[in-house]
């Protein structure tokens, strides 16, 4: 339930601020090249609300299993070989949000302990945009747990199920029925 409901808001998020970035960029264009007029603050918007569209979609799409694969090496193992090096990328990836969550938690205090803006939207907190760092990396744990709890003890033996190599073959295969039914 509580991982649904996780999915859910992170669609929701990721597809808010993929539109609102192209409406924003959008507008921008048509006032500054139909108007010779510009928001200046929409270029530093822009960029934040893309930091947290991809920091939001790191965690979904590992949960998608929509990362690059880089299997090939681990596929050459029996089940077992591949359950333990899926589950030591998963520890190490773990150690690295630990990481990046520790210093995006110590950053972040000291932006708001100065009490410092954004350059262009000066009613923006900088800690509160910048919080993202925290609360994608949050998510992307989430995520590595659940796929090493996974790993660990259900049917889970590499980071994406799918075999790219075989989609790929399989993609030309139906190519080469279409060519031959035209």
């Amino acid at each position: 339930m509580f991982l649904r409901v996780l999915s859910k808001i992170e669609e929701g998020i990721i597809a808010f601020f993929l539109v609102s970035m192209t409406l924003l960029v959008f507008i921008d264009v048509v006032m500054r090249f139909g108007f010779s007029k510009a928001w200046i603050w929409s270029q530093e918007l822009t960029l934040h609300l893309c930091a947290w569209m991809v920091l939001f979609g790191a965690s979904y799409c590992l949960k998608l299993g929509a990362h690059i694969g880089m299997d090939a090496f681990v596929k050459l193992f029996p089940r077992l070989g591949r359950k333990i090096f899926t589950a030591i990328g998963c520890v190490l990836s773990l150690v690295y949000c630990g990481l990046i969550i520790y210093g995006a938690w110590i950053y972040l205090g000291k932006m708001k302990k100065l009490g410092i803006s954004l350059e262009d939207l000066r009613f923006i907190p900088t800690w509160v945009a910048h919080s993202i760092l925290l609360i994608g990396f949050v998510f992307l744990g989430i995520r590595l747990l659940t796929l090493l709890w996974s790993v660990a003890f259900g049917s889970t033996e590499v980071f994406r199920d799918s075999d790219e190599a075989q989609e790929s073959m399989e993609i030309v295969e139906q190519l080469r029925g279409e060519e031959g039914k035209a």
